[in-house]
Parts: structure tokens; sequence; C-alpha cells
């Protein structure tokens, strides 16, 4: 029998210790910090919001007619809304961190709150958030015994708009949805319901993120039409819109986002989109360092 049969094995071996004492790339790699995120092949728009952004049957929200208005080769269009969520029970219900986790650098983040902030703080849903802007809390029980402390609802959208801007993307703040509502005989829509239009512009020129003023924008569209044309757009109740009144919204986010200046996804528009004209100037909050500045006058010369 050829004695080299005997030797292989002390050869493997031999190979086997040589391998084991190289440097190991994936254990060097493992004690560094992680790589960073990478942007998306193509940019994501997100919705997050509630029901009359997400909704089907006979009623739909508006962020599923608003896809057409977008070359889904472009950007991706991620309607991630919710029926019946507040500001709160978005986030405590782990909605808003599976946002989180697919978001990348670079995508763009629709935030719209408030048809259910001004629930209660503490029943079956406990979907209420605290009124106003500020820093205050509040520890409520529900029926189901779990302590929540409750935040207000700026405080709601604050985290919204800082978390988003941590994962490089950009966060783009909507005022509310109009409901089919007509107080008195004035021919005005209802603007509410509360203050959470207001409290979502306010959050938002405080934060420096652009806004888009919905309410505004539908509510004088509504007024032209008047109550009896405006019932035609909307489902059983009076918040909730058909496919027609989803689709007017819809082309309003639309106008808004042509209306801000630096004109974020005007390129990924498909050939719906470009055939809306942009929402005028004053519907829309534009952040300061978008704000085209005056050269300060000179000094008149002295005599």
């Amino acid at each position: 029998m050829d004695a080299s049969l005997f030797r292989l094995p002390v050869k493997l071996l031999g190979l086997a210790a040589l391998l084991l004492s190289l440097p190991c790339a994936h254990a060097q790699n493992t004690s560094g910090p992680p790589p960073a995120a990478t942007p998306a092949k193509i940019p994501q728009l997100f919705i997050v919001g509630d029901s009359t952004a997400n909704s089907s049957g006979q009623v739909l929200g508006w962020g599923t007619p608003f896809a057409k208005y977008f070359d889904p080769a472009k950007i991706l269009v991620l309607n991630r809304a919710r029926a019946g969520r507040s500001s709160k029970t978005f986030i405590l219900e782990g909605l808003w961190d599976k946002v989180l986790a697919e978001m990348h650098p670079g995508d763009y983040v629709l935030i719209q709150f408030g048809h259910n902030d001004g629930s209660p703080l503490d029943d079956a849903k406990a979907r209420g958030s605290l009124p106003g802007l500020g820093e205050e809390t509040k520890v409520v029980t529900p029926p189901n015994g779990q302590k929540q402390t409750v935040h207000t609802f700026g405080w709601y959208m604050r985290k919204y708009i800082a978390d988003t801007q941590a994962k490089g993307a950009h966060p783009i703040v909507l005022t509310l949805t109009v409901r089919n509502i007509w107080p008195g005989n004035t021919g005005k829509v209802e603007l509410g319901p509360g203050n959470y239009s207001l409290w979502s512009t306010q959050v938002a020129k405080a934060e420096n993120v652009p806004l888009i003023d919905l309410t505004t924008l539908v509510a004088k569209d509504y007024e032209k039409m008047g109550p009896a044309k405006v019932k035609t757009l909307f489902g059983p109740d009076t918040t909730h819109t058909n496919t027609a009144g989803a689709e007017i919204n819809a082309s309003f986010v639309v106008a808004g986002l042509k209306a801000l200046p630096d004109h974020p996804v005007d390129a990924d528009l498909s050939p719906k989109g470009k055939a809306v004209p942009p929402a005028p100037a004053s519907a829309v909050f534009v952040p300061v360092a978008h704000t085209a500045t005056k050269p300060a006058p000179s000094p008149a010369p002295k005599k």
C-alpha cells in the first residue's frame, strides 16, 4: 500500500490549523459600528394616519387613489395608515416602529392625525391623546388594566417628525380631511374636529418642517360645491369619503406637494399627477431654510 495515503490526514490537519490561524473578517466587522443604512433603490413615500387615509368598502381613504398619481418605477407609495388609530395608538400598537423599520434615507413621510385624538383616554379603545402641544402627561388605566402614560397631541407629532429625521427621511405634516358638517346656515363647512389642524400647523412651524394645509384646500372646494354636492362624496357617515371623495382629497395632497418650493416629488409623478395644478403658496408652510431671503437694503447715504 502507498505510504502517502497514511500521510494525507496529517496534511489535512495542517491545512486546517493554517486556516484557523488566519484573521476572521466576520469577527472583526462585528466589533465595529454597524454599517450605515443605505437608501432604497427608489424613494419611498409613506402615509401614516387613520381611516380617512386608509379604508375600504363603502368608504375609501385618500391614500388608495393617491398612489395612481405617481410613477411606480420612480417612487413607491406605501399607505401605512390604519383605521381607528390616533397619534398615540399608532405608536403604542407598534405600527410606527414597523414603518421606521421600512424607512430609508431620502424617503418621504406624510403625517396626518387628529380625527381620533379627541376620543376618551381610558375607555376600551383608549385612543385619546392630551389636548395641546405641551410636555404634560397623564397616567391612565384602561379597562384592560395596563397603565398608560399619555402625552399631548403635539408631543406625539414631534416624535413622528424627530424619528423620521433620525432615519434621514423627510417628514411632511398634513392637516385633517374635512367632514361633511355644515354648522348653521352660513354656507361654511366645519374645519374641525377640535383644534387638531391648528396644532398640526403649529408643530410643523415650530419644528421647521413642510406642511400642507389640506383642511383649507378641501374646505374651499367644498364650499364652492355646496352641501348637496358634497354629500355625494361621502359614505354612510359625515367623516369617511367614498371613491369620488377620496379622489378629491388625494388630488389636493398632490397639489400641496407640488406647491412646495423644492418640488420634492415632481420628478416621480405619473401623467395623472403631472396634470394636477399646484396649490396656492398660502396652502403650504415652507421651512425657513427653503424661504428665499431678500438682500437687506443699502443704508441711505449720509448727507
